[in-house]
C-alpha cells in the first residue's frame, strides 16, 4: 500500500520499514506542533531508554529511537529481539525494569525535573514487578509461590478478576518487594546514566537534529562517533515562536551538561 502511495514501480525496503514502524509504533503525527522545551525533554527521555538498553547485558537490541510523535506517545524507543522468546529469565525481567525507568532518570539527571511523559513507563514497570513477585515466584523473601488467583466471569464477557487469597501481612510484604524491585532498577539506571552523561548529551543532540536514529546511528554514537548525514526534515517549531526564538533554543544545551547529578528528585 505504501509503495503504491509513493508511486514506486517496486516495493522498496523503505516501504517495509515504514510499514513495520506504523504497525509497531503507530502512525507519525508530523503535523503536531511541539515546543522546543518539550522536544528537548523528549530527546533526553528517549536517550535514557536507549543508552540503558545498550549497556545492559540482557536487553534486546535497540532498533530505532524517534522523537516524532506516534500514536499517543511523543517519542519512542523500539527494541527488536533477535529470536522468539516464550519465557523470560529473572535477569531479563530486571533489566527490562531498568530500561523502563531510564527515561525518567534521564529527565531528572539532566533537566532536573519530572514530567508526565514517564507515566506509561512507570505503569508498565509496576505491572512487570508485580508479576515477578505474584505470578512468577521471583522473590527470595516470599519464595516460589503465586499470590492472587485469577478468576474469569463467564457471564460478564470473561472479565478477569483477581482474588486476594493471602493475608494482610503477606500483602504488605508483596508491596515492599515490588517497591524494592522498582527502586533497585531506578538506582541501576541512575548509576549507568550518571557514568555516561556525555553519551546521554550526544544522543539527545542527535535526536534533536535528526528526530529519528536507527541502529547504525546508535552504534556510531556509542563508539564516540558523530553522525554526518543530512537531517531528513526541518525541525518542528512552536506556533508561538518568534524570529528570535527560531535562532535561539528555549534551553541552553551547553548549560545542561553542567547540572550536578544530585540536583534530582527521588521517586
Amino acid at each position: 500500500v505504501l509503495g503504491a502511495r509513493y508511486d514506486h514501480q517496486k516495493v522498496k525496503m523503505t516501504d517495509f520499514e515504514e510499514a513495520k514502524d506504523k504497525v509497531l509504533m503507530g502512525s507519525e503525527r508530523k503535523s503536531m506542533i511541539i515546543s522546543e522545551k518539550e522536544k528537548i525533554n523528549t530527546a533526553y527521555h528517549e536517550s535514557g531508554h536507549a543508552i540503558v538498553a545498550k549497556l545492559l547485558p540482557n536487553a534486546d537490541p535497540v532498533h530505532k529511537v524517534t522523537i516524532i510523535p506516534r500514536g499517543a506517545a511523543l517519542g519512542l524507543t523500539q527494541q527488536l529481539p533477535t529470536e522468539d522468546r516464550y519465557s523470560y529469565s529473572g535477569d531479563y525481567a530486571r533489566d527490562q525494569l531498568v530500561i523502563l525507568l531510564g527515561g525518567r532518570v534521564a529527565e531528572e539527571l539532566v533537566l532536573g525535573e519530572q514530567t508526565t511523559g514517564a507515566g506509561n513507563d512507570l505503569k508498565r514497570a509496576t505491572e512487570l514487578a508485580r508479576k515477578m513477585i505474584c505470578e512468577w515466584g521471583m522473590s527470595k523473601k516470599l519464595g516460589p509461590l503465586t499470590y492472587g488467583q485469577k478468576e474469569e466471569s463467564l457471564f460478564l464477557g470473561r472479565d478477569i478478576a483477581r482474588t486476594q487469597d493471602f493475608s494482610e501481612d503477606t500483602a504488605k510484604i508483596i508491596d515492599e518487594e515490588v517497591r524494592q524491585l522498582i527502586l533497585d532498577a531506578y538506582n541501576r539506571a541512575k548509576d549507568l546514566l550518571t557514568e555516561n552523561r556525555d553519551l546521554l548529551r550526544r544522543f539527545a543532540e542527535a535526536l534533536l537534529e535528526y528526530e529519528t536514529i536507527d541502529s547504525d546511528d546508535i552504534n556510531t554514537l556509542m563508539q564516540g562517533g558523530k553522525l554526518t548525514r543530512k537531517p531528513p526534515m526541518p525541525k518542528l517549531r512552536s506556533p508561538a515562536s518568534s524570529a528570535d526564538n527560531e535562532k535561539k533554543p528555549l534551553l541552553d544545551l551547553g548549560a545542561l551538561q553542567h547540572l550536578p547529578a544530585g540536583q534530582t528528585a527521588g521517586t
